[in-house]
């Protein structure tokens, strides 16, 4: 009677281990704090901004900084659409669709960078969920169904926006921008955080809890700016890159992988999921194993998508201010008259 041959013992592959440091998160994280202490900057003087026109300018004056548009991302592809179908340069918060532009472009030159290197609603929830790490030695991970399931919703929220824009009208968003409501949208937008309703409150201090226990809770099921992102990646030619002959595989990458990635078992990620934060790369022990990298496996090093990223972050920008599409010009008066009353006005 024939018997079945017990299985091969599962070679375990010799480990050629990396000699050379990798300074990738130290980097990162550098990056990310200066857009944060950008954006701190950008909220300070926005908010001295408002309270001078609150006060009918007995406050300290300080100029309106037009980075706060970024806040702003479905005025941005309102404007977008504008100047796409029209070819002119909107008048009203086209800072906004420049930042937009931009953040565009990272993702798709170095995979959803900006979600992973840049965005600051990120950097805050990456310093959560590690502050959970820290306090209770680990993280928790969904079921696979509930995490699938969660997922979607940013993206359904990205289609409720995209539909919004889209089937409005040229000339209904012109007027919408134009008109009380959209020229203080960003004061709007300060407002709700300054007076802050219990119901508001809540959820925000949920996602705060939830992102402490679960990795990234609000970009990986809620973001539907990060879920643009994650589209355009899909574009990039950069992926993280694995080589499966010197692979040890110790499963330290897929550990490390912040978007619950199965970066072990995969030749080529290419899961719009992935922000181009390069952990995996950094915990992994072989050298050579795992590499973020261009077509043909040319290494992309992490200083060259920092410069990359910050390149086209003050390229695009910059060009907006020299060509002086940057400033939103509304005289002063508009916003005595307008500032004082915004809570009065509602969305059309």
């Amino acid at each position: 009677m024939a018997t079945l041959a017990a299985p091969a013992p599962k070679t375990r592959k010799k480990l050629v281990r990396r000699t050379a440091k990798d300074h990738s998160q130290q980097l990162r994280h550098a990056v990310q704090l200066l857009f944060l202490a950008l954006n701190v900057w950008i909220a300070v003087e926005f908010y001295l901004f408002v309270r001078y026109y609150e006060t009918g300018g007995r406050s300290t004056f300080a100029g309106r900084p037009p980075g706060v548009e970024g806040w702003l991302p479905i005025a941005s592809l309102m404007n977008l659409k504008v100047w796409m179908l029209t070819g002119r340069m909107p008048a009203i918060h086209a800072a906004g669709m420049f930042l937009l532009i931009a953040f565009v472009a990272m993702s798709w030159v170095f995979r959803k960078s900006f979600c992973g290197w840049l965005c600051p609603v990120g950097t805050i929830s990456e310093y959560l969920w590690r502050l959970g790490r820290q306090t209770f030695n680990r993280n928790y991970r969904l079921p696979r169904y509930v995490d699938i399931a969660l997922r979607g919703l940013k993206y359904i929220l990205l289609g409720l926006f995209l539909y919004a824009v889209i089937s409005m009208p040229v000339a209904g968003i012109r007027a919408f921008l134009e008109g009380p409501y959209g020229v203080i949208a960003d004061v709007k937008m300060l407002n709700f955080f300054r007076f802050i309703g219990l119901a508001g409150g809540v959820v925000i201090a949920v996602l705060v809890v939830a992102s402490v226990f679960v990795q990234n809770f609000w970009c990986r099921y809620l973001c539907p700016y990060g879920a643009l992102m994650g589209f355009a990646s899909m574009l990039s030619p950069l992926k993280i890159r694995r080589d499966p002959n010197l692979c040890i595989d110790c499963a330290k990458c897929a550990k490390a992988c912040p978007s619950a990635l199965p970066v072990d078992r995969l030749i080529t990620i290419q899961s719009a999921e992935c922000t181009g934060c390069m952990q995996c790369v950094a915990e992994c022990p072989a050298a050579g194993a795992l590499l973020f990298a261009a077509p043909a496996k040319r290494r992309v090093p992490a200083w060259a998508v920092a410069v990359g990223v910050m390149a086209l972050f003050v390229g695009i920008c910059g060009y907006a201010r020299l060509t002086g599409y940057w400033e939103t010009n509304m005289p002063s008066r508009v916003y005595f008259e307008l500032i004082p009353h915004a809570n009065e006005f509602s969305h059309p």
